[in-house]
Formats: C-alpha cells, structure tokens, sequence
C-alpha cells in the first residue's frame, strides 16, 4: 500500500500554511476543556445544577475522547485525514457555540460535539505529523506540544477575567474560543488540495495484526493513561492541596496556572532531545524521579518547598505529555501505525483521565486528608515509569519479534 505524500518541493507559502494549520489546530485542542473549570460555579448557580453535573462537564469530554479515539484512524483512512481534521475543527467550534447558548440540555450536546471534534485532533495530529514531516517529526511534535501547553494554560488563566474585565456572562467568555476554532478552520482547508498532490511516495505497511497484540504498544498506551491520569487529576485537585496547606484559594488558583507554564519549556525541549537519543528509557526515569520528588514535597513540605514542588509538577507534567507524544511517532513505522497507536494509547488515556480524579476525590473523602491521594499519584507514577522503560526501547509497533529476530 501506497500512501502519497508531498514535501520537498513545495513553496513557502504552502510550508506556512501547513506549519500554521498543525499549531492552530493544537491551538484548539484543550481550551474547550481548560477555559470551563474556572467558570463551573458561574455555570452551575447561573443554571442550578448539582455539583455532579457541574463536574460532568469537565469529565465529559474525556469520556468522549476515550470512546472516540479508536475510531478516528479508520474516519482518517476513509475520507483522509486532512479532510477528519477540518470536519473535527469545525466540530469544536460548532460545540462551543452550542454550548454557550445558556440552556443546560445544550450545554452538555455542545460539550459533546466539541470533545468529539478535539478526539479528532488528539488522534490524527500525530499522523500528520509523521506523514508530512518524516525526518523532522520529533521537532514538530515539539512544535504542536508546546503549542497544545500554551492554548491550556491562557484558556485556564483568562476565563475569569474576561468575565470580571469586560462585564461578560460565562456564555461570552466560553464563545470566545469558537473564533480560535474559526481561524484553525481556514487556515487548515488548503490542506485538502495539496494533500491531492504529489511529488513523492512513502510505503506504508499494511499490518495484518491487531495492536492490542503488541507488547510495545501496550507500554506506549499505559505510559500515556497513566501521565493523563496524573495531569488531570491534579488539574482538578491541586488548588485544594495547596489550600490544604494554608494557602489562599485565589493563590491556589494561580498556582495552577504556574503549573501548565512550567511545563511548557519540557514541553518543548523532550521531543527534540528524544529524538536524538537511541532510546528514551533515561528520559523516563528521569521523570518519574522528578514526579516522587515533588509528590513527597507536596506530602511533607511546607513554605518554599512547597513552590518548588509545584514547579517540578509543571515541569513533569510538560515533559511527560510531550514525551508519550513523541512516543506516538517513535515507536510507529508510518503514519498509518501512528494514527493505529495514536487511537489505542489515547483511548486508555483518556478512560483513566476520567476515572483518575473522582478516584482521588473519593479518596480524599473518605479519609479526609491528602495523605492517600498523594500516595495513589505516587505508585501510578512509578507505574507509568515502568511502562514508559518499555515504550522507550528502540523498536516498532507490531515488529517486536521480527526486530528482535534481526537483532
């Protein structure tokens, strides 16, 4: 099987538009979710819902990712995946208009849509990544990293103010993000006629086996759930650790945010170091090292410590994400293998991201201390080490044992 791709000869223009299309669309990738939890107690009050259906709305999405993420490569090898990733931007920005029409039944059908069309991204992105970059491809996944980071970080940090800044409602600042989706959208559509174009050939294999056979694969799955479910259960519980340890709650709240800007620089510079390594198991230990570090200062610290700990977090997080990305691309042979392995390993992410911070919270209830918690985040830390010291082996998805035979 043939798959036709085009990269040497295109014009500046072409290079721009195809760079600007991966980092817009990695643009719009999570503040649909992150801009919500600042503004959920506006939400739940201004439309009376309970507490739980309030949390829904932050779950929701991850349910959606998890269901949906085995799904898109196929969508992608039918129609294209230039074609399932304008249709999956149109689809976050569709959601977010719904949603913030201030009815409940819509607020969740928007929720919905929008989770369905950022499972799309989350999927594909790496693909394209592989098909149109072939020798720079831990670079760019860099690139759309560190940009996925800093869409994060703004949306979480700018949703109140916007409100408190411009006299807005919860429905303006949440509507503010379909115009990102918009421009994502006419940036990516010239995607759709080059993509017909070719100056070049690149084989694809066509994998008569399943991936859920693959060792390998599992490991790069279980390294990317387990840091998805430290990254969101911390985004949902650490300003109440931190308050737990006598800050305020407005400084616990920003704290957060120094969180996701800490990681931005690992965010960047893991891809491009791994990379360039023979194998990434350094890279994985160093993580979960810098993971119980912080872990334990968030357990027994107190004052600077405490900061410290919180930028380590960030730090972690950045580098952890960004890495279970690159593993996506390292450990495929192609872009078909890495749309397959991007499906599989998101789908387990994103089931243990949603399941990661009720566990927690649970917890915390029924022992009314974070000593537990912590603990938890602690062991699927050295968890996700030891399935990362697999995922970092040299090898390829699906040819374990013809590498293994060779070597």
């Amino acid at each position: 099987m043939e798959f036709q791709v085009s990269s040497k000869n295109w014009t500046t223009a072409q290079k721009f538009f195809l760079i600007a299309g991966i980092v817009f669309i990695a643009f719009n990738l999570r503040p649909a979710i992150t801009s919500v939890g600042p503004l959920v107690s506006l939400i739940r009050n201004d439309l009376e819902l309970s507490n739980g259906l309030a949390g829904f709305l932050t779950t929701l999405p991850l349910i959606a990712f998890a269901v949906l993420s085995p799904f898109a490569p196929k969508i992608g090898q039918r129609i294209g995946n230039e074609m399932t990733i304008l249709l999956g931007v149109a689809l976050i920005g569709i959601g977010i208009v719904i949603r913030s029409s201030g009815s409940v039944p819509l607020l969740f059908i928007g929720t919905v849509l929008a989770g369905v069309g950022i499972a799309v991204g989350n999927v594909l992105l790496p693909g394209i990544v592989k098909m149109k970059f072939p020798n720079r491809a831990t670079l760019m996944t860099a690139v759309y990293s560190t940009s996925l980071g800093v869409s994060a970080a703004i949306a979480s940090g700018i949703s109140i103010p916007l409100v408190e800044n411009f006299g807005w409602g919860w429905e303006d600042s949440l509507m503010t993000w379909a115009y990102l989706a918009l421009v994502a959208f006419l940036i990516w559509a010239p995607q759709l006629r080059k993509s017909k174009v070719s100056e070049g050939k690149v084989k694809i294999i066509k994998y008569g086996n399943s991936l859920l056979k693959s060792p390998l694969a599992w490991q790069v799955a279980f390294f990317m759930g387990l840091q998805s479910f430290i990254f969101y259960c911390l985004i949902s519980w650490l300003p109440e650790i931190l308050y737990s340890h006598g800050f305020s709650r407005s400084l616990s709240g920003w704290l957060l945010s120094v969180v996701q800007f800490a990681g931005l620089p690992a965010s960047f510079i893991i891809p491009v170091v791994a990379g360039k390594m023979n194998n990434q198991r350094g890279l994985v230990l160093g993580l979960g090292a810098v993971y119980l570090i912080s872990f334990t200062g968030l357990l027994f610290g107190s004052g600077p410590l405490i900061y410290l700990s919180v930028v380590m977090v960030g730090i972690a997080q950045g580098a952890g994400f960004s890495l279970a990305l690159t593993f996506l691309v390292l450990r495929a042979r192609d872009v078909m293998a890495a749309s397959r392995l991007s499906g599989m390993a998101q789908s387990l992410g994103y089931f243990l991201a949603a399941v990661g911070p009720t566990l927690i919270g649970y917890e915390f209830d029924h022992t009314h201390s974070w000593f537990l918690p912590i603990l938890t985040l602690m062991i699927v830390a050295i968890f996700m080490t030891v399935s990362g010291f697999g995922a970092g082996r040299n090898k390829y998805v699906l040819e374990e044992k013809s590498q293994k035979a060779t070597s």
